[in-house]
C-alpha cells in the first residue's frame, strides 16, 4: 500500500482513530452529567399518553465498562500498530511474527532434515518420514494447482504420470519447482494455411495417438503438419529440449478433440508455472522433489 499512498494517508488513518477515541470521551463526559429538568425527574417528553422519558444517569457498571474500553484502546494503540504508520512500542507485526514462527519451526525440524542430507531422491522415496513430510509440503503448496491427487486438470500438468515437458528426473523437478517454467506455443494458423488446412492438421494430430478422427482429413493434413514438425518432430513425438509435447500419446494438457487442437493452432498458448523456490528451504525443496519424483514412477518406490 505504501507504493500508492503518501504519508498523508497514514496521518488520515491516525486522525480518524484518535478522533474516534476523543469522541468516545466526549460522549462519556456528556452522558455522565445529570441535567436538571422537571421536578418529577422527567425530560417532559411523553409517548402513548403515559410513557414518560426519565432523566436518570447511566448505570455505574455501564460507565465503568465504557471507561475500561477507552483505556484499553489507548494502551493497545500505544503498544501495537494502529495509528497509521506507527509501529507501536512493541514493534510487533504480522510479518515479524510469521518470520519468528518459521524460524522456530525450522530449528525444530533441522535435526530431521539433517537425516536426509546425504540421501538421493530414490533413497528418500524409501523413507516413510521423508515421504510424509513431502506430502504435507505438496498439499500445502502445490495441490491448489495440481490437485490433492497430483493428477492436475486442464492447463495444470499431471504429476502422477511419466509425461514430462522439458525434461525429467529429480534434478529437472527441483529446477522447475525452484525457478518455475514457461511453455510457449506461438499461433501457427498462418504457417499451416487456410482454416480447412488447420482442421485437417488437427485430425492428423489426432490420428498420431489413434484418437477418434476423420481419416480423410487426416491424410490431407499430413503434408501441412510439416509446419509443426520443427518443434514436435516429423513423427510428432515432441522435443523435450524445447518443451514441445509428444503428440503420439493420449496426454492432452489443454483439452482434447478437433476443436481444442484447432484453437491451439489458431491462437497458440502460453502456460506459466511461477517460481516457487522462495517458499522452501533447501532441505524442504530436496524432500519435496523426492516426493514429486516418486509420484511419477510407474511403480512407486515403497517407503519402508
Amino acid at each position: 500500500m505504501s507504493d500508492f499512498f503518501s504519508n498523508g494517508w497514514s496521518l488520515f488513518v491516525a486522525g480518524i482513530v484518535i478522533g474516534g477515541l476523543a469522541f468516545c470521551v466526549f460522549v462519556l463526559a456528556v452522558a455522565s452529567k445529570r441535567v436538571k429538568m422537571a421536578d418529577d425527574n422527567t425530560t417532559g417528553h411523553v409517548w402513548d399518553e403515559d410513557l414518560k422519558e426519565m432523566n436518570n444517569p447511566l448505570p455505574r457498571w455501564w460507565m465503568g465498562l465504557f471507561i475500561l474500553t477507552i483505556v484499553f484502546a489507548a494502551i493497545y494503540l500505544s503498544l501495537y500498530p494502529g495509528l497509521g504508520a506507527s509501529e507501536g512500542t512493541l514493534k510487533w507485526s504480522a510479518v515479524g511474527q510469521l518470520k519468528g514462527e518459521n524460524e522456530k519451526a525450522a530449528a525444530a525440524m533441522a535435526p530431521v532434515y539433517a537425516g536426509f542430507a546425504n540421501l538421493s531422491a530414490e533413497q528418500m522415496a524409501k523413507n516413510p518420514q521423508a515421504m510424509a513430510i513431502g506430502e504435507r509440503l505438496y498439499v500445502n503448496n502445490c495441490a491448489q494447482c495440481h490437485g490433492a491427487d497430483a493428477r492436475g486438470s486442464k492447463g495444470f500438468p499431471n504429476l502422477a504420470d511419466s509425461d514430462w515437458l522439458g525434461g525429467s528426473g529429480p534434478e529437472y523437478i527441483e529446477k522447475t519447482i525452484k525457478e518455475g517454467r514457461q511453455g510457449v506455443m506461438p499461433p501457427m494458423a498462418a504457417a499451416v494455411g487456410t482454416s480447412e488446412d488447420v482442421r485437417n492438421v488437427a485430425n492428423y494430430v489426432l490420428s498420431l495417438s489413434d484418437s477418434p478422427h476423420n481419416s480423410v482429413a487426416a491424410q490431407l493434413g499430413k503434408a501441412k503438419f510439416a509446419a509443426c514438425a520443427a518443434c514436435h518432430g516429423a513423427d510428432g513425438k515432441g522435443n523435450p529440449l524445447m518443451g514441445a509435447p509428444n503428440l503420439t500419446d493420449k496426454v492432452w494438457l489443454h483439452g482434447w478433440g478437433e476443436p481444442a487442437i484447432v484453437a491451439m493452432v489458431n491462437n497458440g498458448k502460453t502456460n506459466v508455472m511461477p517460481p516457487q523456490g522462495h517458499r522452501f528451504t533447501p532441505e524442504q525443496l530436496k524432500v519435496l522433489t523426492a516426493y514429486v519424483w516418486n509420484l511419477s514412477q510407474a511403480t512407486k518406490v515403497a517407503a519402508q
